[in-house]
C-alpha cells in the first residue's frame, strides 16, 4: 500500500500505530491493524472498517501532467476526467476530477482547479 502512495510521489511516514502518505500540506493516515483492534481506538466513523474511505487531493499541477503520472504508475481511471465542485472557496470551485483506486480499494479522487 504505501508503495503505491510513494509511486504516486507522496512522502511516506512510518509509525508504531499509524502510517500516513503526505503531500503538499495534506496527510493521509492509515490506521495498522493492530491499532483497531486494541479497542481503545475509536477516533474513526462508528460503522467505519478498514479499508474505508474516500480522498480528495488538489492537483497543483496540469490536467496533462496527472494523466502521465496515473499512467506511469498503472493505475486506472476509473471516473473522470469529469467537472465536480470541489472544496475550494467554501465549496463553490469548479474543477477538473479523475478517480482512482489504491491497492486496498480506496477511491481516490484528484481534482484540478
Amino acid at each position: 500500500m504505501l508503495s503505491f502512495y510513494r509511486s504516486l510521489g507522496f512522502t511516506i511516514i512510518e509509525g508504531p500505530t499509524i502510517c500516513a502518505a503526505a503531500f503538499g500540506d495534506s496527510k493521509l493516515n492509515m490506521h495498522r491493524p493492530e491499532f483497531w483492534e486494541s479497542g481503545t481506538f475509536t477516533l474513526r466513523a462508528p460503522a467505519a472498517e478498514p479499508p474505508c474511505g474516500d480522498y480528495c487531493f488538489v492537483w497543483g499541477e496540469s490536467e496533462e501532467a496527472l494523466d502521465a503520472l496515473l499512467a506511469r504508475v498503472g493505475a486506472d481511471i476509473i471516473e473522470g476526467p469529469a467537472p465536480r465542485v470541489g472544496g475550494r472557496a467554501l465549496g463553490t470551485a469548479e474543477g477538473t476530477s479523475r478517480y482512482i483506486r489504491d491497492p486496498d480499494g480506496n477511491l481516490l479522487e484528484f481534482i484540478v482547479y
